[in-house]
């Protein structure tokens, strides 16, 4: 899906790309926009290989999370690509397949020269939602209310893609506010969330639960 698609070249403007590789479900993909104040997103969504293509080739799937990859780097021409990194509590095959899309993922990005970035469920959670523990609906929420949008981002791998490049730009913030490097900050999003008391108590109230101290 595309949204508020923007062809503005003011040299402010930064379009960050956030990408939710899967194993075997839809990989979520997501271009947020920003000039440090307001969001737009540009385009949102999440590729599922239909299961005849996937017994047609064990690289198939492969194929086509680069091809797409490639296609919205070359039409966006993201300034930096954000990723969610490999969970660890994943099952050893599991673990595996999730690897090997995201390779492909890196492998797009190095053909593109774009700068990747890559954060962990827990701190794209914490930073989005102010809790590391939230669930996919609370994700799907809170994305919809940070970037003002017009409706909930449908499917939540694709909620998860722009979560994770509103991590990325959360963090870039906070090293542009204190004059850090990016490379430095370890992680930022640790740092964002304890100046976040606010968007905690959001996530809490939108899932009933109470806000984490």
């Amino acid at each position: 899906m595309t949204l508020h698609r923007s062809d503005s070249e003011t040299p402010s403007l930064r379009r960050i790309l956030g990408v939710d590789p899967a194993a075997s479900g839809p990989t979520g993909y997501g271009v947020i926009e920003t000039d440090g104040r307001s969001f737009r997103v540009l385009r949102y969504g999440a590729l599922r290989i239909p299961p005849k293509r996937l017994k047609s080739s064990a690289g198939a799937c492969l194929h086509d999370v680069h091809a797409l990859l490639c296609q919205i780097i070359e039409e966006f021409h993201p300034h930096a690509m954000a990723v969610e990194s490999v969970f660890t509590a994943l099952n050893m095959r599991t673990a595996l397949r999730l690897a090997e899309v995201r390779g492909v993922v890196l492998l797009a990005a190095e053909q593109h020269g774009v700068e990747v970035r890559s954060y962990s469920p827990r701190e794209v959670k914490a930073c989005v939602a102010g809790y590391g523990h939230a669930d996919k609906k609370q994700m799907q929420l809170m994305v919809r209310a940070l970037l003002k949008m017009e409706e909930t981002p449908e499917p939540s791998d694709a909620a998860d893609a722009l979560a994770v490049a509103l991590c990325h730009i959360q963090g870039e913030q906070f090293a542009s506010r204190f004059g850090l490097s990016s490379d430095r900050l370890t992680p930022p999003t640790r740092r964002v969330v304890t100046s976040s008391s606010t968007r905690r108590q959001s996530a809490a109230r939108t899932s009933g639960l109470q806000p984490t101290r």
